[in-house]
């Protein structure tokens, strides 16, 4: 359209045509009319129809003029019309937020959410990365027996909310308050996902947990009976339905503008030119953390710590710690606090040799880390001496560890980008829903879930980072393709071979003492 300026400023030839033909029409009616020619019996009701004629045919020749000086003339009104394909995406179905008043009280927009695309566009060549595999271990446990209401039901007193999809449309209801805002941002992660698949997810019934640790113990229900809850992390223990975490949308900054600082922050400082030790920033009072405290030794154990005030940090809006910054080190630590950390990716996307506590649990992405090949397994129980070691190892054989930080860096870059975070969780939420034994129907309490009730809010980072990672439009494709489960035989060597390359890495410290 912009050429749609010029035509009110310019007179072109084919506005004068225009002007010419809608003046030659109004000067041959007015002929007509004013004639004496027109017999006494010629009625004013003929008259009048004549009149409404002859301005339908006025305007149609305006408009028609407008559209092919618009078109440039070389392109036919009905060629205009269908030049996208069948499956194309119209300019109006981008989602626009209604944010009309910020003080009004926001309904769901009467249209909301999209209608469905067309299904023949719903396809994608892309098989999904490996661990998508771990989608039908995690949700085997009811491959069997099925979900009911009475197990969804059960999680009340344990959840933060529960999410229920019926036609589409996304139901919340809460039962407690999630720390900060991680309910919040995953709520919105979910909305983003409804608006790129419009109407591709079945009707289902689902209970959230938001704290760290995972919850539902295996022990607890050996001979059945097992709740599906869902949540950030899982460990071996457990039977929790993993989903990616919040900080996907909002945390310290969405994932899809974050990545690409962290690309830019890699290319600061030459991995040849980075300091030799390994380092560390977090908050050392939580967890097993407690005890990398004892490793801050630069001369004795080649690390560096740094205790982080988070409270201070939320506070200046993270100034202070930008982790796109940091990546300057050859070496990087991770260690979990409570349970699972968001740092992960920040960490392995540093092109550093990131030393990886051997951790208990596990989020979406890391269950298919290779160790030695992604990352270097560090001993949890003897953590001081396996970082001093792994970081003399690495200073003499400089080749294989920049090797390892870049495997690292490029497993986060290629297989953790935005639409691969989407499709898991379509895949997870679609084969859920094939398991459910009853029909899901909106809970007393619930409210429907649309964008102008989450970011028509007052300025801030929160409702910045929610129009940041806001999806604009539907998917012109469908999600990858979900590959089959591992076999139990495939599954087992998995274990066995990470287990083993643990188990020489703690044999080489034996040595060392």
């Amino acid at each position: 359209m912009e050429n749609s300026t010029n035509t009110t400023t310019t007179s072109s030839p084919s506005n004068n045509n225009k002007k010419k033909s809608s003046w030659g029409l109004f000067k041959f009616s007015s002929s007509l009319l004013s004639s004496s020619s027109i017999s006494s019996k010629f009625s004013i009701a003929t008259a009048s129809f004549l009149l409404f004629f002859l301005f339908l045919c006025t305007l149609v020749l305006t408009r028609w003029s407008d559209i092919s000086t618009l078109a440039g003339n070389s392109v036919p009104f009905a060629s205009s019309m269908f030049s996208k394909p069948y499956n194309a995406y119209p300019k109006r179905d981008q989602y626009l937020l209604n944010c009309t008043s910020s003080k009004m009280t926001l309904t769901c927009p009467a249209n909301y959410p999209p209608p469905t695309t067309n299904l023949d566009s719903f396809t994608s060549n892309e098989t999904c990365p490996e661990y998508f595999k771990w989608i039908h271990e995690d949700l085997s446990t009811w491959k069997e027996q099925g979900i009911t209401k009475e197990l969804v039901e059960s999680l009340q007193d344990a959840a933060h909310f529960r999410l229920t999809i019926v036609n589409g449309t996304a139901y919340v209801k809460h039962y407690q308050k999630a720390f900060q805002t991680r309910d919040v941002f995953t709520l919105w992660g979910i909305l983003q996902l409804l608006k790129l698949y419009p109407g591709r997810l079945p009707d289902l019934d689902l209970m959230f947990q938001c704290h760290d640790p995972s919850t539902v113990k295996k022990r607890t229900y050996r001979h059945g009976g097992a709740p599906p809850q869902f949540h950030y992390c899982g460990d071996d223990s457990s039977l929790d339905i993993v989903f990616p975490d919040w900080s996907f949308w909002g945390c310290v900054k969405p994932w899809v503008p974050f990545a690409k600082s962290l690309k830019d922050g890699n290319k600061l400082k030459e991995w040849s030119a980075r300091e030799n030790y390994a380092f560390w920033r977090g908050n050392l009072r939580t967890g097993h953390r407690k005890r990398l405290a004892y490793c801050n030794s630069i001369e004795k154990w080649g690390t560096q710590l740094v205790q982080q005030n988070w409270g201070k940090e939320i506070k200046a809006g993270f100034k202070n710690s930008d982790l796109s910054k940091q990546c300057v080190h050859k070496y990087k630590i991770y260690m979990e606090g409570n349970a699972w950390s968001v740092s992960e990716k920040y960490i392995l996307a540093c092109d550093s040799m990131t030393l990886r506590v051997n951790p208990i649990y596990y989020d979406f992405f890391t269950r298919s880390l290779i160790p030695m090949k992604h990352y270097w397994p560090v001993n949890r129980d003897n953590a001081c001496k396996s970082i001093k070691f792994a970081v003399d190892w690495g200073n003499n054989n400089t080749q294989k560890a920049q090797e390892i930080g870049r495997e690292g860096s490029k497993y986060i870059f290629d297989k953790i980008k935005m639409e691969h975070v989407y499709d898991y969780m379509f895949h997870v939420l679609n084969e859920y829903g094939k398991l459910f034994k009853y029909k899901p129907t909106v809970p007393e309490g619930s409210e429907e879930l649309c964008s102008e009730r989450f970011a028509c809010s007052p300025p801030g980072l929160e409702t910045k980072y929610k129009t940041e990672a806001t999806v604009t439009r539907p998917s012109d494709r469908g999600p990858c393709v979900l590959p089959s489960a591992y076999e139990r035989d495939t599954l087992q060597s998995i274990r066995d071979r990470n287990a083993k390359i643990k188990e020489v890495n703690s044999s080489y410290l034996e040595l060392e003492k």
